[in-house]
């Protein structure tokens, strides 16, 4: 994006908030949130710029290292010397969900002599901000599920059961031990979250005061157009080599970082399963319908908003 078209995006984002300058928004602890492709990476370096901020990273994928091109990761060298935090902190097998996205987000605010910028596209991260831990639903994610019924079948569903007394006896306590749906939902709560099923439950009405939300939308088709641009150049990139050469480290397919979109299609043409061109055309299918449900986080934080 130019630097142009960058300040139109600033531009876009102020008057949707009907703010004539910056000190409007100082108070605040800004969140900059929209659909993948629409331009917020652009639009934060601006931004912080002019506040002088550093930049918070509320993108789930976004903190493992080696999953750069198809995390649209923005490379060290083009930051501009803005800081960014929760970038590349984790293995791809290691765990980090929304539990440990707030401890980090809420160190790093604890220090009241900088400013920051929350810069996300992840949803679930955003409405756990804004409203505390509740959600109202937490995702079925098909890659836990998958994963969590292998293990049934290898370990027995028992050894799920008393996976799950340790980790949520609450809700062990009503689930009995050979009810596989609720005790496979409650385990994937967990991974998703780092919270016991038995906890998840709205902590606020409305929205934390200490945040200004930022919504940046543009229009459907020509949103689309972007991410299908951006998905031919993240092939161009060298996504499939990217992608193989995590596979080579010794990373499993199976893990829930790289049943990420983009990569688990990769992973199945390298695994001779599709071809190349079928691998694009779900990456593309599947990153439309990941920005409609960003869409829908916004709508309802809009819906919600106290004007």
């Amino acid at each position: 994006m130019t630097p142009v078209a960058q300040s139109l995006v600033l531009e876009f984002i102020l008057a949707s908030l009907s703010y004539s300058n910056l000190d409007s928004i100082v108070p605040f602890i800004p969140i900059l949130y929209g659909p993948t492709a629409v331009g917020k990476t652009s639009a934060s370096l601006e931004w912080a710029h002019r506040l002088d901020a550093q930049i918070i990273s509320a993108d789930s994928m976004q903190v493992y290292q080696g999953m750069d091109i198809g995390t649209a990761k923005l490379p060290e060298k083009e930051r501009q010397g803005i800081p960014h935090h929760l970038i590349d902190i984790k293995s791809p097998d290691e765990i980090w969900n929304t539990h440990l996205f707030l401890q980090n987000v809420n160190s790093l605010l604890s220090d009241s002599s900088k400013r920051y910028l929350i810069v996300g596209g992840t949803g679930l991260y955003i409405q756990s901000l804004l409203y505390g831990y509740g959600v109202p639903e937490t995702p079925a994610s098909p890659s836990i599920r998958a994963n969590l019924k292998k293990r049934s079948q290898e370990e027995g569903l028992s050894a799920l059961y008393q996976e799950l007394l340790t980790v949520d006896p609450l809700s062990a306590e009503h689930i009995h031990p050979h009810n596989a749906p609720r005790i496979f939902r409650a385990l994937e709560v967990f991974e998703q979250t780092g919270l016991p099923f038995s906890s998840i439950q709205k902590k606020r009405n409305t929205m934390d005061p200490r945040f200004q939300l930022i919504i940046l939308t543009q229009d459907r088709q020509k949103l689309y157009h972007q991410i299908e641009q951006r998905v031919d150049k993240m092939i161009q990139q060298g996504l499939v080599d990217e992608v193989k050469t995590l596979l080579d480290r010794g990373y499993s397919p199976l893990l829930p970082s790289l049943q990420a979109l983009g990569y688990k299609e990769i992973i199945a043409h390298l695994q001779r399963k599709i071809s190349l061109e079928e691998a694009v055309r779900q990456i593309k299918l599947g990153t439309r319908h990941f920005a409609k449900r960003q869409l829908t986080w916004a709508r309802h934080w809009e819906k919600n908003r106290v004007h």
